[in-house]
């Protein structure tokens, strides 16, 4: 927090959004401004919902502040940066970005937002880094929907690969080490995206459909017909990395496409990956500016379901997707705070280095359940909890009588 407080201009907001953060890693059953101004202590929510829907604050440069602390305690040379969406489901049609459209969380065609992260991971450790709201076109080229929910004139439509890019090249320009970037299909098959990264020396490990399209010397084949040519002795067992039920084994191969070289010149390979029970195939495009081994592909490509456990830790213990919020400044104020605290149990979790025997590492859950009963419920105040109950009680007494109210203009 006392990276971020010098964009708060005035003590209150820096007092506030210590408090609101505080409340993101407190385990309560729901996070919204209500419930984190009663944990604060606060004598009602007027003052966090100020702080996300109307306070004087840039989301964009706290971001950044995050983005440079996040270098300074994780930040290694061979960095890998990963991109990835999620959905957040929601009812109604007000929510800024919101429509009918696929959502990998569900799995299937929701009424939903969905918004591209970017996170690094590094040998130390990976957080959340930065976001950007996927807005369709039925927003975009809509003014009503957009003045509604304050969408600033500035923002057009923009696909998933080009958000992920102007989250890529922000990170770049702000000077965080890195040397990798990964990301699932829709990343992977766009190649306006791999050129870019190219153009930054970046390497890159982007899975591709099976039908992507290959350049070789026998001409262009799909990605799964070169496969089906690879003799028993290309593949390699390997781990993509520690998972919940131990190592991650694969059999892996990789073929050299030198007919991809352009003019950015560097090495490009076609990674294939088979599951060793069901032998399905999973294809990547791979770059990068000097010669590396099989090994150092597949631990990019391990990398990739780092983000997928920072989507897990946020959604579950810090309240990403319970945000209340319909306008543009909100969401991105709440997401924010989020990333912030994310970032927080990601650095602090790796200050604890060593356990004794029988023991793992602290998580960042764990670290999260520690820090809020240690730290955080010990400064409760008893009174704070009954004024609490009172306040919520007297606000439920006037909506009780403004219904009853209400309906007796209307019924007999």
């Amino acid at each position: 927090m006392d990276t971020i407080e010098a964009r708060f201009a005035r003590p209150e907001p820096r007092q506030r959004v210590r408090d609101f953060v505080a409340g993101l890693l407190a385990p309560l059953p729901v996070k919204n401004c209500w419930t984190i101004a009663e944990h604060a202590g606060d004598n009602g929510p007027g003052g966090m919902q100020d702080l996300i829907g109307r306070a004087s604050w840039d989301d964009a440069l706290v971001r950044a502040d995050i983005r440079g602390f996040v270098a300074a305690r994780l930040g290694h040379p061979d960095g890998v940066l990963v991109v990835d969406e999620t959905g957040d489901l929601k009812k109604g049609v007000h929510t800024v970005g919101v429509q009918r459209q696929y959502s990998g969380t569900a799995g299937k065609i929701e009424n939903c937002q969905l918004a591209v992260h970017l996170s690094y991971a590094a040998p130390a450790g990976h957080t959340l880094l930065d976001v950007a709201l996927y807005l369709p076109k039925s927003w975009t080229d809509d003014p009503q929907r957009r003045a509604e929910a304050a969408v600033p004139d500035t923002v057009g439509f923009a696909t998933k690969p080009q958000l992920a890019r102007r989250l890529i090249e922000t990170a770049l320009a702000g000077g965080l080490p890195c040397r990798w970037v990964t990301g699932d299909e829709a990343y992977g098959g766009d190649p306006r995206l791999a050129a870019t990264l190219r153009g930054h020396r970046l390497g890159y490990v982007l899975a591709v459909a099976c039908s992507h399209h290959v350049p070789t010397g026998l001409g262009v084949l799909r990605a799964d017909r070169l496969a089906a040519g690879l003799p028993k002795q290309a593949w390699q067992r390997l781990s993509a990395g520690e998972g919940a039920k131990g190592f991650r084994y694969y059999d892996w191969a990789f073929i050299t496409l030198p007919q991809a070289v352009d003019q950015h010149e560097g090495h490009h390979w076609l990674l294939v990956r088979r599951n060793r029970n069901t032998s399905e195939l999973a294809f990547y495009r791979c770059w990068s500016p000097e010669p590396v081994a099989l090994q150092q592909l597949v631990a990019v490509a391990g990398r990739r379901w780092s983000i997928e456990q920072s989507f897990q830790a946020t959604k579950t213990g810090l309240g990403l997707d319970q945000h209340q919020h319909r306008r543009w400044k909100a969401w991105h104020r709440w997401t924010t705070l989020v990333i912030a605290a994310h970032a927080f149990l990601a650095v602090a979790a790796t200050l604890s280095t060593e356990s004794p025997d029988g023991l793992i590492a602290v998580t960042v859950n764990e670290l999260r359940r520690l820090f809020h009963t240690l730290i955080l419920e010990p400064a409760r105040r008893v009174c704070d909890v009954i004024a609490w109950s009172i306040f919520r009680r007297r606000h439920q007494d006037s909506a009780k009588a403004s219904h009853y109210d209400r309906q007796a203009l209307t019924e007999p």
